[in-house]
């Protein structure tokens, strides 16, 4: 044994080649940690001064192979000084070109995954042999930030400047037979195979069958492209990756940047270039609430997981009502593997159940992301019935029918009476209070919220809420039942609107009282989505549906009358009352035509500026005073305010819920890292003093005692 630690080990194979082995004790991934580099340091040393080697393989000892670097670790090195974090980012990039510049051949057998880090070291190797279910690939920019050890300089010499360009811009994962394409790798094979295969690979290139020395070279040399095609390949590319990202992502545009400026150079200058980007990058604030949020996204993960421990199994489920929602729940359930009844009273509403399904799984057979047997296979999987009498099987359902209340007390007593004891049943309520819902059944400890978000194929929250009367082993089963269908569930008590909707109609309040002062709704449109939301207020309106949003607004109301009731009329109820609902009927604050492919496109509908006159001229405002900054300020406020309420009434337990939910859950710009991420980034202080603004407009704008407290001490929610 040359080198042995907690992390690595390494040993001599037939006398000549160091075998160096990832293999992180008490963890199920390798990961490169504080722990793992400064053992790589030392086992490169240990490697170098032993006599006689003559090439060098890199295997795993895991499933995987490395997945990246220990992301846990990466706020507390962006809090750095930039002179300080340069140097941690040059001591590994060192690291990796000492591997790089053995005077043997190198060869990296890759299993399982190989990725950011990961994939930045066997791209220091001369050669890489990969299983043929193993994904590769750079996803550092989906962290705010992009490859620093050596990623952009290396993989653009090795594939060319367009696929380098592609793959880290994207930051994509990439299967065997895409890295085989483009060289990222130089062979794949079985998965039992690739140790064996890469071990042969290194002795021919020992045997002097391969250059490996001239595969060395071509890294460390500069990019063989001649100034014009250098020009024309980098400057349509980040016009392109530019229009993709967007202003509030800058870490792609940037990475091309740098392996423009690195293409001439030296693989040694290249790096120095590539550092230098890297490290500006790290101090935004854009990575540290995309790093943020993954960790985030890891904590609520391993909690979720942790609750579900004292799961029952789900091996038949239902769902109650089969229109586009059921339909979604339908196909999610199905596609995890576990059966799915879908009933419904009408024929048609099954068919269009099924629609939905089918739609879904068309679209992935025609991008290839899954076999019309896989398909078939899903399908068999949901069964659509008129009658309970199926339901001998079922240990859970889910009821998603109208979001009326009396109707969903006659639907929840109806299929307790008709399921066998001890079957969980959950509602997939959006606003309705899981006590009251509870109400008639006769156990009341198998019921909780189970709210799915539309479209629920993509939208990866659900919020499981919990009664009064909820035990912990539907809880439990629930929260397990989300994980299997590969949702992000989160736990909330029970109140109107839970969460989410809870946060989301003071927004609308926002909305609709700037509105009735004279404000152009397409302007709020405009300045929201600026700030970073998918779509703004008017819009979302609409594609949450006027009706639906009509209706939920009034329970909000009903429930929180002191910041939620409007003593005039809105928006909203002008849409509702002239039957405009949106894109369901192609009419709401914008009309809605078919675009090429037949989805709905928005343009501006001088029918719903007329409607809107008769708010504003009731209104004695002075609406041209108002700044963009006035309307950011008045349509996030009270989402803030309200989440701390949340926070403070016991409805959610920690402001990474609360974040994670908005954005999984409405869409919330990543970049800012959630809402109260957010506003620890402007500052409490700063958010107190502009709510003083806006007092005359009520308790919409009122901080909580929690947001002063914090204020008054210069804490943050975080």
């Amino acid at each position: 044994m040359i080198f042995e630690g907690q992390a690595i080990h390494c040993s001599m194979l037939d006398g000549k080649i160091v075998e160096l082995q990832f293999n992180l004790k008490d963890d199920s991934v390798n990961k490169f940690s504080a722990q793992t580099l400064k053992e790589l340091q030392e086992a490169v040393a240990k490697i170098k001064s032993t006599p006689g080697v003559q090439g060098l393989l890199l295997t795993s000892g895991k499933d995987c192979f490395v997945v990246g670097a220990d992301v846990t670790e990466f706020l507390e090195h962006f809090k750095k000084p930039e002179a300080e974090m340069t140097s941690w980012v040059k001591k590994t990039n060192s690291l990796f070109s000492e591997i790089e510049d053995l005077p043997y051949p190198t060869v990296s057998a890759i299993n399982g995954f190989a990725l950011g880090g990961g994939f930045e070291i066997v791209l220091a190797t001369c050669y890489r042999v990969m299983a043929s279910n193993t994904k590769v690939g750079l996803p550092e920019t989906k962290l705010g930030i992009f490859p620093g050890w050596g990623g952009t300089v290396r993989l653009s010499r090795l594939v060319g400047a367009d696929n380098a360009i592609e793959w880290i811009a994207s930051g994509e994962q990439w299967n065997a037979n895409a890295a085989l394409k483009v060289g990222a790798v130089d062979a794949v094979v079985a998965p039992d195979q690739v140790r064996q295969a890469s071990l042969g690979m290194l002795k021919d290139a020992i045997d002097g069958k391969l250059n490996w020395k001239a595969r060395r070279d071509e890294k460390k040399n500069p990019l063989k492209l001649n100034p014009i095609e250098a020009t024309l390949a980098f400057e349509s590319a980040k016009a392109f990756v530019a229009g993709k990202a967007g202003p509030n992502y800058p870490a792609p545009i940037t990475a091309i940047e740098c392996m423009q400026k690195g293409a001439s150079k030296s693989r040694d200058q290249a790096l120095e270039i590539e550092t230098e980007g890297f490290v500006k990058m790290a101090k935004t604030q854009v990575a540290f609430s995309l790093v943020s949020l993954f960790l985030g996204d890891q904590y609520v993960k391993k909690n979720s997981k942790k609750i579900a421990k004292s799961a029952r199994a789900v091996d038949t489920a239902a769902v109650l009502g089969a229109g586009i929602m059921g339909g979604g729940v339908a196909y999610q359930s199905a596609s995890s593997g576990v059966p799915i009844f879908m009933k419904d009273i009408q024929t048609k509403s099954l068919d269009l159940g099924m629609g939905e399904a089918v739609k879904i799984l068309d679209k992935l057979v025609t991008r290839q992301k899954m076999t019309s047997a896989k398909m078939g296979e899903v399908l068999g999987k949901i069964h659509p019935t008129l009658s309970y009498g199926d339901f001998g099987n079922v240990n859970f359902v889910v009821e998603a029918v109208v979001e009326n209340e009396k109707v969903k007390k006659s639907v929840l007593a109806e299929v307790e009476s008709g399921v066998k004891p001890g079957t969980i049943i959950t509602s997939n309520t959006s606003t309705i209070s899981i006590n009251r819902l509870a109400e008639g059944l006769k156990h009341p400890e198998n019921f909780c919220g189970m709210h799915f978000f539309n479209p629920v194929h993509r939208m990866p929250l659900v919020e499981i809420i919990r009664g009064k009367k909820t035990s912990d082993e539907t809880i439990a089963t629930t929260v397990g039942y989300a994980l299997k269908m590969g949702k992000t569930p989160i736990v909330v008590n029970d109140c109107a609107g839970f969460l989410i909707n809870r946060v989301l109609f003071p927004y609308f309040a926002g909305f609709m009282k700037l509105v009735n002062e004279g404000v152009d709704f397409q302007r709020i449109d405009k300045v929201m989505e600026k700030f970073g939301w998918p779509m703004g207020p008017a819009f979302l309106l609409d594609v949450v549906g006027i009706d639906t949003a009509h209706h939920a607004n009034h329970v909000m109301a009903e429930a929180f009358p002191d910041r939620m009731k409007e003593s005039q009329k809105t928006a909203i109820d002008i849409m509702f009352e002239n039957k405009r609902f949106g894109q369901k009927n192609s009419l709401g604050f914008y009309i809605y035509k078919p675009d090429k492919k037949g989805a709905p496109k928005k343009e501006v509908d001088p029918t719903a500026y007329e409607l809107m006159k008769s708010l504003a001229s009731s209104h004695n405002g002075h609406h041209s005073d108002i700044t963009d900054q006035d309307i950011i300020d008045r349509m996030m406020l009270p989402m803030i305010i309200e989440s701390s309420r949340c926070l403070e009434d016991g409805i959610v337990s920690s402001p990474v819920e609360v974040d994670l939910g908005v954005i999984y859950g409405l869409g919330f710009p990543p970049f800012r890292g959630g809402v109260l991420r957010y506003s620890d980034a402007v500052g409490l202080k700063v958010l107190c003093q502009s709510a003083e603004k806006f007092q005359k407009l009520g308790k919409l704008y009122e901080p909580t005692r929690q947001m002063l407290n914090l204020a008054s001490s210069n804490k943050s929610f975080y």
